[in-house]
């Protein structure tokens, strides 16, 4: 990771980066953990042929989904764990920031279900933050994914491990990430819908402390670094 970290790939939308290394005209896609369901969005207006499903487990972003229907997707309250849908049903799998939230022990079952429901030689596109860099600093004063984070990795290295997966490609980059103020990071970042990171008054003070720094008049801006992997059935 050094030398993307000393030389940093910038990527503003990462569905450019997506659409750099999968075709996705005319696919079935199936988004796990899909949040407010963003990129899906902008896939499907640039590829109005295909069909997404995103699959959700926080209640109120999904309820906050269903009200904004799109042309083309559709979205289901399930885990990645259990999805609710036949053998072979879609092309590709996006996993954005998410993998890293299923639970350690459901790691491996998550993946052999994505296995089960893409169609032979299917795709799983993994995009996963980097446990690095300035706002990590930040955010792990609350949030500490270091080892989750590396759980997801590994899980993903057990499940080429059995053969049943190829990785064809990898990519390592930063996104830009930056907040209006302390205000906005923490309503953000620290009182999401989907967890409670038990903020205090003590452990905000500390977690403003270590943000100020970054803070100008423009705001504060970050970089996120992310790992990217594609995977491919092999069968």
């Amino acid at each position: 990771m050094s030398a993307q970290q000393n030389d940093p790939v910038i990527v503003n939308d990462e569905l450019d980066l997506l659409e750099a290394l999968v075709p996705l005209a005319g696919r079935d896609i199936v988004e796990l953990g899909c949040g407010a369901a963003t990129l899906a969005r902008s896939l499907l207006a640039r590829h109005p042929d295909s069909r997404v499903t995103g699959l959700e487990v926080d209640e109120r972003q999904h309820a906050k989904n269903l009200a904004a229907p799109q042309p083309g997707l559709r979205f289901v309250a399930a885990g990645a764990q259990a999805i609710p849908f036949p053998d072979a049903s879609f092309d590709l799998a996006l996993m954005l920031k998410s993998l890293h939230h299923v639970p350690l022990p459901l790691l491996g079952p998550a993946l052999g279900e994505v296995d089960r429901v893409l169609r032979p030689h299917g795709l799983l596109y993994v995009s996963e933050p980097v446990f690095a860099g300035p706002l990590n600093e930040v955010t792990r004063l609350f949030n500490d994914e270091q080892v989750v984070r590396a759980a997801a990795q590994a899980a993903l290295d057990a499940a080429l491990a059995t053969g049943a997966w190829e990785q064809v490609a990898q990519r390592f980059f930063e996104v830009p990430v930056s907040f209006r103020d302390f205000a906005d990071f923490e309503q953000r970042m620290m009182r999401p819908t989907y967890a409670d990171h038990r903020i205090d008054d003590a452990k905000r003070a500390a977690v403003g402390a270590a943000f100020a720094p970054h803070l100008t008049a423009e705001g504060a801006r970050f970089t996120r670094p992310m790992h990217v992997r594609l995977l491919r059935k092999t069968r």
